[in-house]
């Protein structure tokens, strides 16, 4: 069973393939939770992204996930049988020069699960044994699924130090909310979250932002400008994509700070004066994904630790049957859902559903 994209239109399809076959490098996983992204919203709508970036149909959707591997090819030998796994979903080539310089995250043939090749959102998985990260197997299934997005914010709010820092997380999104979870357990004095949904701004709370700010009703540089004696945040994260937020955030941002951009800009353009970011001298960093696998250590310790709980982020868990209404959730406005967690067997799906 598995959620096929299976036309180039709206919406996906329930359909049952055969369990997929391996090669000796490769590792067939039974999935025991995957989450929904928005880049999975992206291809369920059917957008002018997914139009442009998808370029085989049939395939089976889904990137973030965890499970038991079920099978080892003849030459894996850093997981066997048995092991709890999630999936790096930036596939290298091992052999570019990006891979051989430590940088396998922007490999310069990069594959990316559930988008160039079948993904998670089924019964069975099959992924080059190097993507596969071993778990700690006290944490929940639904926290194992979301270690890639959560990689993503731990990458973007920690490129530099945090701690002892104003830190601005522009997006209520989940890698926002993420984020705001990140910078308090590694020790920023102040948080600030702006956003436009009262659902998640209360979700952002919960993860410890110590100022909300819905843009709606209020001057979002100002309120930063004010809090932080007029020089703005040591640190910004644009994890929005709105050409608002980018121009707001580096008003915001304090001359020889930290911007890091996440967010994917629909025009795909700079919607500011480029001078405003010459002269504040600061240090501008693009965010593409995790660094393999500097950031999943630190993923994994946060949780295993207990330092960093993400569990208010993780609003809905549901059958992977259910995924029209999972959808449909994700895209409703005003949002009413954090992150939402797809179970194709339901006995892995702990403390009830949503």
């Amino acid at each position: 069973m598995a959620l096929r994209k299976t036309k180039r239109g709206r919406g996906a399809e329930m359909q049952e393939i055969p369990i997929p076959d391996i090669k000796p490098n490769e590792v067939l996983i039974k999935i025991h939770a995957s989450s929904l992204c928005g880049t999975d919203v992206h291809i369920y709508e059917w957008d002018a992204w997914a139009q442009s970036r998808i370029k085989t149909v049939p395939y089976t959707v889904g990137h973030e996930t965890t499970g038991e591997v079920v099978k080892a090819g003849s030459v894996v030998t850093r997981v066997k049988e048995g092991d709890i796994v999630s999936v790096e979903t930036h596939i290298p080539c091992l052999h570019c020069k990006q891979c051989l310089t430590g940088q396998m995250h922007v490999c310069h043939n990069l594959q990316i699960l559930g988008v160039d090749r079948d993904g998670a959102f089924a019964e069975y998985l099959v992924v080059p044994e190097v993507v596969a990260w071993k778990n700690d197997t006290s944490i929940p299934p639904e926290l194992l699924s979301i270690q890639e997005p959560l990689g993503n914010a731990v990458h973007a709010t920690l490129i530099e130090p945090v701690h002892g820092k104003s830190v601005v997380i522009l997006g209520d999104g989940p890698i926002g909310l993420f984020a705001v979870g990140v910078a308090r357990a590694c020790g920023a004095t102040q948080i600030f979250l702006t956003g436009l949904d009262p659902f998640r701004l209360n979700i952002g709370k919960k993860m410890g932002a110590d100022r909300i700010i819905d843009v709606a009703k209020e001057d979002a540089v100002q309120v930063i400008k004010d809090a932080t004696d007029g020089l703005g945040a040591d640190v910004v994260l644009e994890m929005s994509g709105a050409n608002q937020s980018m121009q707001s955030g580096i008003a915001a941002l304090r001359r020889g700070g930290r911007f890091c951009f996440f967010g994917i800009y629909k025009d795909n353009l700079v919607p500011t004066p480029l001078n405003d970011i010459v002269f504040n001298g600061g240090t501008f960093y693009g965010i593409n994904g995790r660094l393999m696998f500097d950031t999943w250590f630190t993923v994994s310790n946060l949780l295993s630790s207990r330092r960093l709980d993400v569990t208010p982020v993780v609003t809905h868990k549901m059958p992977l049957t259910s995924f029209a209404e999972a959808f449909e959730l994700m895209i409703e406005v005003p949002k009413k859902v954090g992150k939402i967690v797809l179970f194709p067997d339901t006995k892995y799906m702990t403390n009830g559903s949503h």
